[in-house]
C-alpha cells in the first residue's frame, strides 16, 4: 500500500466527487455524500486549510470504497 498523501478536506472532497459521489447535504462543517451505484455514505468534516489526519483520510477512502492508489489517481 502506498503512503497516504497529505490532503486538505477540500482536496479529498474534489477527489470523491470525481469518483461520482454527490453532495446530498451539509450540516455545519460536515458534508455528506452519496453515490448512485455504491452503497453507503461518505462524511467529510470540512475545515479550511486543515490537513486531514491519517486515520480520518483512511476512513474517508474506505467509506468511498476506494484503494489508496485509486484515491491518489483522483487527486
Amino acid at each position: 500500500m502506498p503512503k497516504l498523501p497529505r490532503v486538505t478536506a477540500a482536496e479529498a472532497r474534489r477527489a470523491i466527487e470525481r469518483d461520482g459521489w454527490m453532495l446530498v447535504r451539509q450540516a455545519g462543517s460536515h458534508a455528506h455524500f452519496l453515490h448512485l451505484t455504491k452503497l453507503g455514505r461518505v462524511t467529510i468534516a470540512v475545515h479550511a486549510g486543515v490537513i486531514l489526519p491519517p486515520k480520518t483520510l483512511t476512513r474517508i477512502i474506505g467509506d468511498a470504497q476506494l484503494t489508496v492508489d485509486e484515491f491518489i489517481d483522483l487527486l
